[in-house]
């Protein structure tokens, strides 16, 4: 069975927000926090909110993403899924507006098919308050989606998308089945399913890959 799964990282991968870990150790958080509030719930452009966010962290060593990475927690069921869906012959992997410095490590713990996130600019051995590259917004995660399936050869109504912010849902309206995971209200208004138990190998009974447990239709 072809088919591939495609997740959001902070709050449905993880159980943190990544760039509220690193702005706790530069001293940003609250400022941070408020942006990442207004940004997930759809208020202002997820990249500008990236770009103001990311300024915050300037002169933080990159020896503190070390420390940050030591504090990501893994949401409960993510090993399962993985399991589940290798073992249905289908892929699976993530797409995020954090940052491959704290996700690649994670993505290749868990086994993961893919990755993309945004890459955060470093100039002497600190960051610099600036995103090398484009940034992964929400159009940038649809096209990730795509282009997976595309390089799998999976149809894309074979796909299924989980988030829980606004700018996962142009991911989300691409995919086959999109899944509203523990989400922000615009997410859950346009999901087909929502999911509120923060355990991840649900997303397996959707695919009658598991027992159902508690979903919303």
């Amino acid at each position: 069975m072809a088919f591939l799964v495609v997740l959001d990282v902070d709050s449905t991968l993880i159980e943190n927000e990544v760039i509220e870990l690193i702005a706790e150790e530069a001293g940003s958080l609250t400022q941070v926090a408020e942006v990442t509030f207004r940004a997930m719930n759809g208020e202002i452009d997820f990249a500008e909110s990236l770009r103001e966010r990311v300024a915050t962290l300037a002169g933080l060593s990159v020896a503190a993403l070390e420390r940050v990475q030591e504090r990501v927690v893994i949401t409960r069921g993510v090993a399962e899924l993985v399991a589940g869906v290798h073992a249905a012959g289908g892929r699976i992997g993530v797409v995020s507006g954090g940052f491959h410095e704290i996700i690649d490590p994670i993505a290749e713990r868990l086994g993961l098919d893919f990755c993309r996130a945004n890459r955060l600019a470093v100039a002497d051995g600190r960051l610099t308050g600036l995103v090398d590259g484009a940034i992964v917004d929400a159009e940038a995660k649809a096209d990730a989606l795509r282009e997976w399936a595309n390089e799998s050869g999976i149809e894309l109504r074979s796909t299924i998308a989980v988030g829980d912010g606004a700018n996962d849902l142009r991911m989300m309206a691409a995919a086959g089945l999109s899944v509203a995971f523990d989400a922000k209200e615009p997410v859950r208004q346009a999901a087909d399913v929502i999911l509120d138990v923060r355990d991840l190998s649900q997303v397996l009974a959707l695919m009658g890959l598991g027992s159902p447990r508690t979903a919303q239709h």
